[in-house]
């Protein structure tokens, strides 16, 4: 008999996306179910997730249930959802705390939200029977999952040999709440620890699982540290066992640009005509000056202090004056950031535009229409838009932190060796740097097309990584 896995998220694209969370967790169920694994993904019935493109069925045994958690009591079900592709959902509807706009609310309640999802995963292992051999968990919003197997479900014959993997996302996020919501998350007296009157759900779950992943090997070494560990590199340490640094994949059925859907002008290694046409669309859509002896910056982000980009206004100055550069920023956060945006688009027009929000279309005319890709993450666990930007030939300029250390090699014009510009400092005048070099490169035409086609002939597909979860889920089973 194959694996088994329980596999739990307050995220999954194309169904429920706020950030990159989604696209891993898609991407990774999806390769698991591909290669064997008998998959059941938890999801929380958003009122957002277009149920159209679902055929929902009630799961027999799942049709009325109930929790409570503190003074509140929830009732719910679960319904199955059958796909084309990719593993069955198993999708958590209660519309009293999911039944709002959105992924994520506005924090009062968010501990009673998620701590439904943990329960009503591992209530529908245990009543229906199924017996997974690791119950897989992502991010603090499932962090209260190895706690709940070792606290009480565990108990269950369908649950007793069940091994928790907590897979970390972003270390930054960690589920704060106030030490007396303690007894709403429907767990025993002194179950959860209590540091300085609060509650960390990360750390509680770190705490209890068996066993502990990250998304890239880097960001895995980085988390240990007090520099980059969040206040939690203790725990991590205390573990006795290395976290597992294991890269995120690319979905190449969705980010590739010979196929993707969202381009009017698609592309390939060979042939990189409708890269020059999708620079021209883009522009146009943008109102950007289309200079092709202009560097053409592409950069969709949050717009929080993790990724740096507060950092622009003065590293970017120079450059835009000067008309080396012209920039496309989609994205929201932050309000200074977006002032500061604002004020680039305003001082540079038709060589900044600033779009506010998200736009999956737009994200994908940047990537394509872009020259280069700007990441200047203080930290990154991961990253994914690198990847992306290194198969649809536009060339990143990434701090050499964490995911982005991982899959960017800095290029060597002596040897045309590598695939983008990584830079070490987390500053204005780094970032500078790493634009003007790939400015410098791009008035190269020679030297410029070596570096796209060592990008676009990097493989960071799930087929290739998914490999290494599939021996770290054998590898917490031997532990039983």
């Amino acid at each position: 008999m194959g694996l088994r896995c329980c596999f739990v998220t307050a995220e999954l694209s194309p169904h429920a996306k706020a950030g990159g969370l989604a696209d891993a967790a898609g991407a990774l169920s999806s390769a698991l179910h591909a290669r064997g694994v008998d998959l059941r993904v938890f999801l929380p019935l958003y009122a957002a997730i277009d149920r159209g493109s679902l055929t929902l069925a009630q799961e027999p045994g799942l049709e009325a249930l109930d929790l409570v958690l503190g003074s509140h009591r929830y009732h719910y079900a679960v319904r199955r959802a059958r796909r084309a592709s990719g593993p069955d959902l198993f999708l958590v509807d209660c519309p009293e705390l999911f039944g709002r706009p959105g992924v994520y609310g506005d924090g009062h309640d968010e501990h009673r939200r998620f701590a439904l999802l943990c329960h009503a995963a591992l209530a529908a292992c245990a009543r229906t029977g199924f017996r997974p051999d690791v119950v897989h968990c992502h991010d603090w919003h499932t962090a209260l999952v190895p706690t709940l197997l070792r606290q009480q479900y565990g108990r269950e014959p369908a649950l007793a040999a069940a091994r928790s993997l907590f897979t970390i996302h972003n270390l930054g996020y960690q589920g704060w709440l106030p030490g007396h919501l303690a007894g709403e998350l429907g767990l025993p007296d002194g179950a959860v620890d209590l540091s300085g009157g609060s509650v960390n759900l990360l750390r509680q779950g770190l705490r209890d699982a068996h066993a502990v992943s990250t998304v890239s090997p880097t960001y895995a070494r980085e988390i240990c540290t007090p520099e980059l560990g969040m206040g939690l590199d203790d725990v991590l340490r205390a573990r006795g066992e290395p976290v597992a640094g294991i890269l995120n994949g690319v979905d190449y059925s969705v980010w590739d640009p010979a196929t993707d859907p969202h381009l009017p002008h698609r592309y390939s290694a060979d042939d990189l005509a409708g890269k020059t046409a999708m620079r021209a669309v883009l522009c146009d859509r943008l109102g950007l000056e289309n200079r092709p002896d202009r560097l053409l910056v592409g950069i969709v982000s949050r717009l929080v202090w993790q990724k740096g980009l507060d950092l622009l206004g003065g590293a970017l100055a120079g450059p835009l004056s000067r008309g080396r550069i012209a920039l496309a920023v989609l994205g929201s956060g932050e309000p200074a950031n977006e002032a500061m945006l604002d004020g680039l688009a305003r001082a540079h027009p038709g060589r900044v535009a600033f779009v506010r929000g998200y736009d999956e279309s737009l994200a994908h005319w940047i990537e394509a229409g872009a020259d280069a890709f700007l990441m200047p993450s203080r930290y990154e666990p991961c990253g994914l838009n690198q990847m992306y930007s290194l198969r649809y030939g536009t060339v990143p300029m990434v701090r050499r932190t964490g995911g982005l250390a991982d899959s960017v090699s800095h290029f060597d014009p002596a040897t045309g060796e590598g695939t983008g510009v990584v830079f070490n400092d987390a500053d204005q005048g780094a970032v500078r740097w790493a634009v003007e070099t790939a400015a410098d490169w791009h008035a190269d035409p020679a030297l410029w097309r070596r570096i796209v086609a060592n990008g676009m002939r990097a493989d960071f597909s799930w087929g290739r990584q998914v490999g290494e979860y599939l021996e770290l889920y054998e590898r917490v089973c031997r532990d039983r």
